[in-house]
């Protein structure tokens, strides 16, 4: 009986010590495919405190990389991720990197302002969605699309893998 206990047992510690081996790098953290796009450019980014590249936030990555950030549009729980559901997220400044926020929530149309359009070049978008079609980031992205399209701005979006496994 114990041989029997013991094989799945040894076959599941080798299945997870497997796993802990693989490597998933997210958008962000691909800088050699999307830094060169934003060289010389204005640009906006919509993001949250999901928007990671490896240990650093990727409003910093850019900073950090000299890039031109004019404004950084904040989703349903506002840029830092302090606002509760449905709370009244209004545009500001950010502390950390004095950039602008510019809230898409609670505006009504979720879709950014004509003025707000002609400030940037290109949208840099990168949102940890948790993987279901109703939540307001897809929402959100969707809105960000038509936007864009239709003032002719460049919009790149940093993909994450679904944290549903789907």
């Amino acid at each position: 009986m114990r041989k029997y206990l013991l094989l799945p047992i040894i076959l599941f510690s080798a299945f997870i010590h497997a796993q802990n081996d693989v490597s998933v790098k997210v958008g962000a953290e691909l800088t050699d495919a999307y830094f060169p796009l934003l060289k010389g450019k204005r640009v906006a980014v919509m993001t949250n405190q999901t928007g990671m590249a490896g240990e650093e936030h990727l409003v910093d990555l850019l900073k950090r990389n000299h890039f031109n950030i004019v404004g950084i549009f904040s989703p349903e729980h506002g840029f830092r991720g302090t606002a509760d559901a449905g709370e009244h997220v209004a545009s500001s400044i950010d502390e950390k990197t004095g950039i602008p926020i510019w809230s898409l929530y609670g505006s009504g149309s979720g879709k950014p302002s004509a003025d707000k359009m002609e400030q940037f070049d290109v949208l840099l978008f990168d949102l940890q969605d948790v993987g279901l079609r109703f939540y307001t980031y897809y929402a959100s992205m969707a809105r960000l699309m038509d936007a864009c399209a239709e003032h002719g701005k460049k919009m790149i979006v940093l993909d994450r893998p679904n944290p549903n496994g789907m």
